[in-house]
């Protein structure tokens, strides 16, 4: 410990010597240089500079969240070897007031602090180094000081032993191609970096009221150059589809959009928004899964207009000391969710049926979830924070009480398009819609990068409506019942004006949505059951063993399913189960599967095909 604390000091020392300006770094900016001297032990070291005033304490902490995601993530759990120091390295006083927050006695007009981060979990989220990359999200990263927010930053990346990467991040640039800025902590939190050995593919976008953008793919894989050329072609199609929605492309801070992409055997799969990038991740190769990251890529780059400046007031400025709550969600990411999908169709590649499918999909989790009976979009928002992957040792009823806010909000988008679309006979659509938001509360910007002037409220989004729809009762209406309210939309009417026939799947007999898992020989129940279900209604639930269903025993995985195929709805069968300690035996109704599919029409009248063209064809220029 004595070494180590020896070898900081001299560090720091040696830190202060190389800035060209030690005075003005230490008194007007913070510096951070990260270090990777064992990439391999996965973690890395950081040594920061915060201005200070002697004689004031400095309170420096780790986030407790991060920028797309609403729930608490202690970031602080895998910070070690915490110290700081003065500007001789002589050692401050510090005190550990909460678990990731320290305050530091100042003596002078900086303090340098110094620790080591483990870090070793690929995707949107977390922190990773190992000797092919360091993959680094800001909140999970760097310690940073409350009282400085507006601050401007600067970062320094040291090449590790023997290796030469490259640095991709939406962070200003400067001469060096290692070193970057920020202008405020707002902006440098929503920076990651992918800092590696990467291919790297551009290409333009223009915007008509000024500077083309430049769209930036960094592609960290095990394939080949021809995989990523590939892919970046098909990137290009979803990121013009989406320009066509909105009639033109974000200005982005530094003039370009980064996709900074993971696809590793060991990352987890993932993709999270920031202003003016995005981290997609997964353990799929290019090769073999290019349509399904695909998908990925369309939700994250619609983020670029929808919530990073198209803004919920309730996320505006995020909080990185806390859980941040929003009854936003519904639309910020359901309407993504509904976009992401629909690009894919207009951009070619799901087939329309397909896609159509998928979209009946938001409608059908929305029917058949018990939470909407009596929650709301905006109160499904709300739970964000227990739920975005989020952890809790206790048991939850999520399966009867939450219905995801992505699903719920892509059925109130797939929902309110083709409301649109048919009250208008397709001359007002959703894309409309999504145009009075980006000119309202996305155009005006912010009053500096990292912020948004104009963020919307619920009510916001009502008068948005009223406007394209020329119409403020219908917005209201609209707004009670399906986004404030739990009443469900006529999907089967909205379907059937664009050519589709919503009707029950011919899937097997159904005692309910149940998950069955072997554990001791048995196969037990996981999760809760449906309120209103056969099983439910019968009293079995998690953690019940069903031994038998007709008289016939149950020991291996499949054996339910394939009994229960053999049943007729409308009949009751026999269900031995042991719950707790007590064997029963119950009669339970089977049912019909009452999910729904979405089937062309056919024929169509030249009414539903044109409302479908203009549904589903490419807004691309020609």
């Amino acid at each position: 410990m004595c070494v180590w604390r020896g070898l900081s000091r001299l560090v720091f020392v040696l830190l202060l010597s190389s800035l060209a300006n030690p005075v003005a770094a230490q008194t007007t900016g913070i510096e951070y240089v990260v270090s990777i001297p064992h990439p391999e032990q996965r973690w890395l070291l950081v040594d920061a500079t915060f201005p200070s005033r002697a004689g004031q304490a400095l309170e420096v902490r780790m986030a407790r969240s991060s920028p797309g995601r609403y729930a608490t993530h202690e970031f602080g759990k895998n910070v070690y070897r915490f110290e700081a120091l003065d500007a001789a390295g002589a050692a401050l006083a510090v005190t550990q007031v909460a678990p990731a927050h320290w305050r530091i006695a100042a003596t002078g007009p900086a303090v340098h602090v110094r620790y080591r981060l483990f870090a070793d979990h690929v995707d949107g989220t977390y922190a990773a180094v190992d000797r092919t990359h360091a993959h680094l999200n800001i909140p999970a990263t760097f310690a940073w000081a409350p009282s400085l927010q507006q601050t401007p930053i600067r970062v320094r990346l040291t090449q590790p032993p023997d290796l030469a990467w490259r640095v991709s991040t939406q962070l200003f640039p400067t001469g060096d191609p290692l070193v970057f800025t920020a202008p405020n902590h707002q902006y440098f939190m929503d920076s990651p970096i992918e800092f590696s050995d990467h291919a790297v593919r551009e290409f333009t976008v223009a915007r008509p009221s000024g500077a083309p953008a430049r769209i930036r793919l960094a592609v960290h894989h095990l394939g080949t150059d021809a995989q990523v050329d590939a892919f970046a072609a098909d990137v290009e199609k979803v990121v013009r589809e989406q320009a066509a929605v909105f009639g033109e492309i974000p200005a982005f801070d530094t003039g370009t959009y980064t996709f900074l992409m993971d696809y590793l055997p060991w990352a987890d799969g993932d993709g999270m928004e920031h202003r003016n990038s995005t981290v997609c991740t997964s353990s799929a190769t290019l090769a073999d899964a290019a349509p399904r990251l695909l998908g990925t890529v369309s939700h994250e780059f619609f983020h670029a207009w929808n919530v990073e400046r198209i803004r919920p007031a309730s996320l505006e400025p995020f909080d990185f000391g806390t859980a941040n709550m929003s009854g936003d969600l519904w639309l910020a990411e359901g309407f993504t969710s509904y976009y992401g999908v629909l690009t894919m169709i207009r951009a070619g590649f799901i087939a329309a049926d397909q896609g159509v499918e998928q979209l009946a999909g938001y409608a059908n989790g929305v029917l058949h979830a018990p939470g909407t009976r009596f929650r709301s979009a905006v109160d499904m928002s709300r739970l964000a924070p227990f739920v975005d992957a989020a952890t809790s040792v206790d048991s939850t009823n999520w399966e009867n009480t939450f219905a995801s806010y992505y699903t719920y909000g892509a059925a109130i988008g797939l929902g309110l398009d083709l409301t649109l679309r048919e009250r208008s006979n397709g001359r007002v659509t959703l894309d409309d819609f999504m145009r009075q938001l980006w000119k309202v509360h996305g155009v005006p910007g912010g009053k500096a990068p990292g912020y948004v002037t104009r963020p919307y409220t619920v009510k916001d989004a009502e008068a948005a409506l009223a406007v394209v729809s020329g119409d403020a009762a219908f917005a209201a209406d609209f707004f009670t019942r399906h986004v404030l309210g739990t009443e469900a939309i006529d999907y089967a009417r909205l379907f059937a004006a664009v050519g589709y026939a919503l009707r029950e799947r011919g899937t097997p007999p159904t005692l309910g949505p149940v998950r069955l898992q072997q554990r001791q020989g048995r196969m037990v129940v996981a999760g809760n059951t449906i309120e209103g279900s056969p099983l439910h209604t019968a009293g079995i639930g998690s953690g019940d063993a069903i031994t038998s269903l007709a008289g016939t025993a149950i020991t291996q995985p499949g054996d339910f399913e394939r009994i229960l195929a053999t049943q007729t709805p409308g009949t009751d069968v026999a269900v031995e189960f042991d719950s707790r300690g007590e064997r029963r035996t119950v009669p339970v109704t089977v049912q019909k599967n009452n999910r729904l599919e979405a089937v062309p029409s056919s024929p169509r009248t030249p009414e539903q095909d044109a409302l479908r063209t203009a549904w589903l064809s490419s807004r691309r220029p020609s």
